[in-house]
């Protein structure tokens, strides 16, 4: 899969919580969103502070849905629920925990949440 294709995928399933997604489909997304955040950050510094803020703002609430939704998928392609996004709320220990399970390889062929993407 292609950056162009995982960031028109997440879009195109912008809420969509079943099924699964493949590692490269998550970090594409992941990557996008991580640049265009920077593209803001960097325009507010150089540019009226207002449009910069704005601009940022407006493209968080945009991708914060796709982004729950992507991982979601993601962890069901390692056979896990989604819901153990919810350890973002617990400090450094959630976070490696979930950083580790996104980055391991899907289960191979069909598990509980469906076949590969």
């Amino acid at each position: 899969m292609s950056f162009g294709e995982a960031i028109s995928v997440c879009f195109s399933k912008y809420a969509t919580f079943t099924g699964r997604a493949a590692r490269p489909e998550y970090w594409y997304w992941v990557l996008f969103t991580v640049v265009a955040s920077l593209v803001f950050v960097v325009i507010e510094v150089s540019g009226p502070v207002d449009a910069g803020r704005a601009l940022d703002a407006i493209f968080n609430l945009a991708t914060i849905i796709p982004s729950i939704a992507v991982a979601a998928r993601r962890l069901h392609d390692t056979d896990r629920s989604g819901w153990w996004q919810l350890l973002l709320f617990i400090p450094v220990i959630g976070w490696i925990l979930l950083l580790i399970w996104l980055c391991q390889p899907g289960t191979p062929g069909a598990n509980r949440f469906g076949s590969p993407a």
